[in-house]
């Protein structure tokens, strides 16, 4: 790197002169490159200083083109600059010479990532230093290879972008269908009947787990449901298993967290239980067993945003949240006839099937990213007749 590159660090201005950070200067904090989500090229950051800020700091201007590297606490994620930029000390940024391509290297920093990792060293926050990047060895593939490569995998990106925007777009849109379907603002063909309003405690039969934390095995034939089991989306979260037979979940069951030491997020969500026989219920959630009516309409009742928040407004304590068996029992809802909420669980969960399949394809191909770096970052793939042997420079 030491060779192809020059490596210059970031800095901080004083943060007790104010007037430091009034300026119209990009000046990046690794947050900023984090919040990028793995693309590629950033043209501002929420921080900006003043000419006299770099003066008075270690904070250097870089050119548009320097690839960014975050190297102290978090590290190995990377952005090219568009724009002329500086940065915190919390960054080690590369400016390329005529040898190398900035996004060669940019993609080569992200296929090393782990490496870079393993590299760091420090107590209180792990760094990579200066020193150690400067003799990180680097293939010196010919810049037309180094160009083909950098198309290949831009175009990929670009792929997975498309599809990233995509998800979130049907996403917003099953949100919006949730919000009409839910409320009965929008009606299926069909459908013309009044809703209800019932109580969650005429709905479900309602049970709390106890604890099954002296019977957690590895390798378990059952999967423990407890507090940890559901996720702020409501999908169920598998990492606990035991040989304990108890208090098995049916298929169609709800789970709802009861407790919550994160701040409260998971209370009021329930995940649905899609299997029979495999879950057994822990400490520190409910269950929620269906009298009559269709179980996955009631999971999108329950998550739905209003439903949540009428819970979480009840929810109680102080080092660790809480939201009773009461408060779940009297918490009200409007339901339609048991036809009218198997056919909204129907397009609502065919619209899950469209996110999932869309997400699924997105992980295929960002599997398949990888191999294709691990391939042609190292030369073990050419995409070019090489003219030269390759050469590895340190």
């Amino acid at each position: 790197m030491g060779e192809v590159t020059e490596i210059i660090k970031g800095g901080t201005p004083s943060r007790n002169v104010e007037k430091y950070f009034r300026g119209n200067i990009a000046w990046a904090i690794p947050s900023d490159i984090t919040a990028l989500d793995s693309f590629l090229y950033i043209d501002d950051t929420e921080t900006h200083i003043t000419e006299e800020a770099l003066s008075n700091s270690a904070a250097r201007l870089l050119p548009a083109g320097t690839v960014l590297l975050t190297s102290r606490a978090t590290i190995g994620e990377t952005a090219i600059t568009t724009v002329p930029m500086a940065t915190n000390q919390g960054f080690a940024n590369f400016v390329c010479t005529e040898k190398l391509l900035n996004v060669f290297l940019a993609y080569y920093l992200r296929y090393i990532k782990g490496k870079l990792n393993d590299l760091a060293s420090g107590s209180t926050f792990k760094e990579v230093t200066k020193g150690t990047l400067l003799n990180i060895e680097i293939p010196c593939l010919p810049l037309e290879e180094q160009r083909a490569i950098t198309e290949v995998l831009s175009d990929v990106d670009g792929l997975l972008n498309a599809l990233e925007a995509l998800i979130v777009k049907k996403q917003a849109i099953k949100q919006a269908t949730m919000q009409q379907l839910l409320t009965g603002k929008t009606r299926l063909p069909g459908f013309s009947e009044a809703w209800e309003t019932k109580r969650l405690g005429e709905i479900f039969k309602i049970s709390a787990g106890s604890s099954k934390s002296q019977y957690i095995t590895q390798g378990g034939k059952y999967i423990v449901v407890d507090m940890g089991s559901v996720a702020t989306d409501g999908q169920l979260i598998i990492s606990k298993f035991t040989d304990y037979e108890g208090d098995f979940l049916k298929e169609g069951d709800l789970v709802m967290p009861k407790d919550d030491i994160g701040g409260g997020k998971i209370i009021g969500k329930v995940a649905y239980i899609d299997a029979n026989d495999l879950y057994v219920l822990g400490d520190h959630v409910y269950a929620l067993r269906l009298i009559e009516g269709c179980p996955k309409f009631f999971s999108y009742l329950i998550n739905r945003y209003e439903t949540n928040s009428s819970l979480k407004s009840k929810v109680g304590g102080s080092a660790q949240l809480g939201l009773s068996r009461k408060a779940v029992v009297e918490q009200e809802v409007p339901i339609p006839t048991y036809e009218e909420q198997y056919a909204i669980a129907s397009v609502l969960s065919d619209m899950d099937a469209e996110v999932a399949a869309l997400e699924q394809r997105r992980d295929k191909t960002r599997a398949i990213k990888q191999g294709m770096m691990q391939q042609l970052l190292t030369g073990r793939v050419r995409l070019v007749k090489p003219k030269q042997d390759l050469e590895i420079r340190t």
